[in-house]
């Protein structure tokens, strides 16, 4: 497993939008449809209200994050790190890029959702101060129940990306 060193971070470019949407189907949308299709994500890139972060290890994408800023709000719309890169630290280092640019615009708290039997993403994200806020039922394609998580980012401390 490469460590979190050799990972370098960028905002993504249209380009990627295939890549990314290719990673979104098979890593976080696993048996719900493929709704971040490659021009959802070219929006996201292009858009003001978003950023899209990769990680490359090398040329290759090996893990993203998008997140929507609103006034006092942001919300992770997806995270996803490929299965041979996680645990090396690349969540967390994309996670502290996307919370160290929302307290820079001012921005008090962020929500996420997750899909309730996840257990792994739930210690993960409780391990960076996420907490449980409710559950959803068929949030996901009317199938699925999501845990919505927040953290609010001007009560605790947000990590260092490095």
């Amino acid at each position: 497993m490469p460590n979190s060193d050799e990972i370098a971070l960028r905002l993504a470019s249209v380009v990627d939008a295939p890549r990314l949407a290719a990673m979104s189907r098979d890593l976080v949308e696993m048996g719900l449809g493929w709704s971040w299709i490659p021009s959802r994500i070219a929006r996201h890139i292009r858009s003001p209200e978003s950023a899209v972060l990769v990680a490359q290890c090398g040329e290759r994408l090996v893990a993203f994050a998008i997140m929507r800023f609103g006034v006092d709000e942001a919300h992770l719309d997806l995270l996803a790190v490929m299965l041979k890169y996680r645990r090396s630290g690349i969540g967390r280092k994309l996670i502290a890029w996307m919370e160290r640019s929302a307290l820079t615009a001012g921005i008090s708290v962020v929500y996420l959702e997750i899909r309730a039997g996840n257990e792994t993403a739930r210690t993960f994200y409780e391990s960076l101060g996420y907490c449980r806020v409710k559950r959803v039922r068929g949030y996901y394609g009317g199938r699925e129940t999501a845990v919505c998580m927040a953290r609010d980012l001007w009560s605790s401390t947000v990590t260092s990306a490095t």
